[in-house]
């Protein structure tokens, strides 16, 4: 049976305001069909080197020399000045890791097909390149791309291929990050102190800046990022969220670890991200700007405006499942009572 226009178009905006999730879920159900499931862990990453010398595959592959060596080409310290977007000398796969193809470590791998999707932080549907340069602005600390750059079509190039086999809408087990269990208590960022002492700064440095490849202003970049100080992400970054920084630490660090053998403890990766995100970084400016829906706000937002009657020490340090409880009772006052 043929849907009329009016119906047609109502079930794309329920569609819509049920946000395009990377398993999209909410849009499948209205489209009556489940969408199908990929275990991004069994999904073979494709080799660079066989991608061929024609104008996509030298697309794909610029697009992975800006994953992987994106201070090089788009960083702070590049001759061109018109070529300085980002403004730390990090890389793309300094959370996306294994140049997108990691799981748990936030993957490229299906993200082609996620979107156009539903985003909180804008309170609206948001494409691919708006995403990549909400990286560029935050995690970067930069400033964006022009939608027709080389450097954004060789990023979504690159993204497409590295998706490829993944079905588009699919179910994707892998994808971002995976939670931890929460302590039920506040984050304790001394504790997390001797965590890192511990576990992190042989590599990043006692002092959290990092170890270069090269000199600063060579545009080498680092063999392993600063984690805090002017050449890391800024306070708008995804990364700056406690719980974000949480269970990407204990999936993916010390380098090398995977979710299947985390090296940390739930507890212990809670408090060095605490540690972590309680030293100076850039701020990102018009933070209250971000989820203008505040009741779609995350509870470890650690930014105003909240409406949830908590402080800036409990977004920014937990315990978060009061503030949870709360925003559970302004949705339901918000949704008035129930029809008898």
């Amino acid at each position: 049976m043929k849907l009329g226009w009016r119906a047609a178009l109502a079930l794309v905006a329920t569609a819509t305001a049920a946000g395009f999730a990377a398993a999209r879920e909410p849009a499948a159900k209205h489209q009556g069909h489940v969408p199908p499931k990929v275990d991004l862990g069994a999904v073979a990453t494709p080799d660079i080197a066989t991608v061929p010398d024609t104008p996509e595959g030298r697309a794909i592959k610029y697009g992975y020399e800006l994953v992987t060596a994106t201070y090089a080409h788009i960083g702070p310290e590049v001759a061109q000045t018109e070529m300085r977007y980002a403004g730390n000398n990090l890389t793309c796969q300094s959370c996306h890791l294994q140049a997108g193809a990691q799981v748990y470590a936030m993957p490229y791998v299906g993200v082609w097909g996620a979107f156009p999707q539903y985003r909180a932080r804008e309170n609206e549907v948001s494409t691919l390149e708006e995403r990549i340069n909400g990286c560029m602005m935050r995690s970067m600390n930069g400033r964006p791309l022009p939608h027709d750059s080389r450097e954004m079509k060789a990023m979504l190039a690159y993204m497409k291929w590295l998706s490829s086999g993944v079905p588009v809408g699919a179910s994707l087990v892998g994808a971002g990050t995976l939670a931890i269990t929460e302590p039920a208590r506040a984050a304790d960022p001394a504790r997390g102190a001797a965590v890192y002492a511990e576990t992190c700064a042989a590599c990043h440095g006692e002092n959290g800046l990092g170890l270069r490849n090269g000199r600063a202003g060579d545009a080498k970049g680092y063999q392993f990022p600063p984690l805090w100080g002017p050449d890391s992400y800024n306070t708008g970054a995804g990364m700056y969220r406690l719980l974000t920084a949480a269970a990407f630490i204990k999936n993916n660090m010390p380098v090398g670890t995977t979710h299947a053998a985390a090296a940390l403890s739930d507890e212990n990766a809670y408090d060095v991200a605490a540690f972590i995100n309680s030293q100076p970084r850039p701020e990102k400016a018009d933070l209250d700007k971000d989820f203008p829906d505040r009741r779609k706000k995350p509870v470890d937002a650690p930014f105003p405006p909240w409406i949830d009657g908590f402080g800036a020490a409990q977004h920014k340090y937990g315990p978060f499942e009061p503030i949870r409880r709360k925003l559970r009772e302004l949705d339901a006052a918000a949704a008035g009572p129930k029809a008898p």
